[in-house]
């Protein structure tokens, strides 16, 4: 089975995302209240708006990784709740400006140990290098990469340990046209098997999204 049959596969979990009245602030400052979103299985919803309107940190709380002001993040799966906890830790992929690499180990080493927290396998990380043209990279030490190898370097994960529920910060930012057209075909993929992808972006993502402003227009 090739790597995105098993993310089809994995995807096809079904899981949902939706976000009542969501109110979030960073220090004294308020970056958006009142926001309410629902994103499906099958489904991508971009987050547009200024540097610092909150994009990012609406990734965070819906991860876990940030607590709101007030609302509700609730995950669904066929329908029923699915205790948050467990959504975060199984069903959910958080990529963000910091992909969390140690600079002086090898790029293998890094993926290795990311993906096997993940509960990724071995073979699924060989399918995500060769498909995200890795292989050369791999004996380098981190440092030595470039942003968009590193980038290339982070996606791997989502492949190699697919699961429905992809949270992207500015996902294609370091990539050159190649690799943004061929992550936007990994995307494409991930959608069809019924994952989910919500993404904080400045440039448009290379497919069909709705759009959800956060905060005050740019």
């Amino acid at each position: 089975m090739d790597i995105e049959s098993r993310s089809q596969d994995r995807a096809g979990s079904m899981i949902a995302v939706s976000l009542k009245d969501l109110a979030v602030r960073r220090g004294d400052r308020t970056l958006f209240e009142g926001l309410t979103l629902s994103v499906g299985p099958g489904e991508a919803v971009v987050l547009t708006g200024a540097n610092g309107a909150g994009k990012s940190s609406l990734l965070r709380v819906v991860a876990g990784l940030l607590p709101s002001l007030s609302g509700e993040v609730r995950f669904e799966r066929g329908g029923q709740p699915l205790d948050p906890a467990e959504a975060r830790a199984r069903h959910l992929h958080l990529l963000g400006h910091q992909d969390g690499f140690r600079s002086g180990r090898t790029a293998a080493d890094e993926l290795a140990f990311q993906v096997g927290w993940c509960s990724g396998t071995a073979e699924a990380m060989e399918g995500a290098v060769r498909r995200l043209g890795l292989a050369a990279l791999l004996p380098l030490e981190v440092r030595r990469l470039s942003a968009g190898q590193r980038r290339r370097l982070a996606l791997a994960r989502l492949l190699a340990a697919p699961r429905p529920i992809w949270l992207l910060d500015e996902p294609l930012s370091p990539l050159d046209a190649r690799w943004r057209a061929e992550v936007g075909q990994i995307m494409e993929a991930h959608l069809e098997g019924g994952g989910l992808v919500l993404a904080a972006v400045h440039d448009p993502l290379p497919l069909p999204a709705r759009t959800c402003p956060v905060g005050e227009a740019a």
